[in-house]
């Protein structure tokens, strides 16, 4: 579930967004090879703010130490390193870990970098494998709430339009949480949808959909005493 959002026009890179983030100390921020950026990296490790990432292969190292991997976890290596590449020591001279992890379904090597010194290795590949939520979150936004296509084509009209569909994806991520009936996210985005202009006990309707009949409402019409 996100927690925050910043909109801005399509000509803003995230990459500068991430600059203006005012992250907790303790917070973990996952992200891939686009967002390299070891003066940032540095910032954050001022504030106590863990980065996990790929390492580009352009980076230049040495190796400070070598720690044994746990077994069974897909952890080829867990290393302390530093930066030996001209621009890059500058910017970061600090220690970072560098953990060469597994993709058990794809068998293909992924190369991690981070500054948390102290988590299991196997728990900072995992870290990494959550980044995938992103585009999951993404992916469920366009498939169920009509955002691939604008109604407007003022900025005002595209702000409004994303922002209820970031709301109603919220409010429906809750009632999917709160539900017991065992609802796959798209079924009941649609079934929502198929039912707003009906009455139904909503609690009741999220854990038995089937069971729980709409209700008549009273037309509240009331009598005119003519003389």
């Amino acid at each position: 579930m996100p927690s925050f959002v910043s909109i801005t026009d399509a000509k803003t890179h995230d990459s500068r967004m991430s600059k203006e983030l005012a992250l907790k100390p303790g917070s973990i921020v996952a992200l891939d090879r686009g967002y390299v950026d070891f003066a940032q990296y540095q910032s954050w490790t001022d504030r106590g703010v863990f980065f996990v990432t790929r390492m580009k292969d352009n980076c230049v190292y040495s190796v400070q130490e070598v720690r044994t991997p746990p077994r069974n976890r897909h952890v080829l290596s867990d290393e302390i390193v530093r930066l030996t590449r001209t621009g890059m020591k500058e910017r970061y001279p600090g220690p970072l870990r560098r953990i060469t992890v597994e993709n058990p379904e794809t068998g293909e090597n992924i190369v991690l970098l981070t500054n948390h010194l102290r988590f299991a290795a196997s728990t900072i590949g995992e870290i990494y494998r959550d980044r995938w939520e992103i585009e999951l979150f993404f992916k469920t936004l366009k498939q169920n709430l009509k955002v691939k296509t604008f109604v407007g084509e003022s900025e005002n009209a595209l702000r409004i339009q994303i922002w209820t569909a970031l709301i109603s994806l919220l409010v429906i991520k809750w009632l999917h949480h709160l539900s017991k009936a065992g609802w796959s996210f798209s079924n009941m985005a649609t079934m929502l949808r198929l039912n707003l202009f009906t009455y139904r006990v909503l609690r009741a309707w999220l854990d038995e959909p089937y069971e729980t009949p709409p209700i008549v409402p009273d037309t509240g019409q009331l009598s005119l005493r003519l003389s």
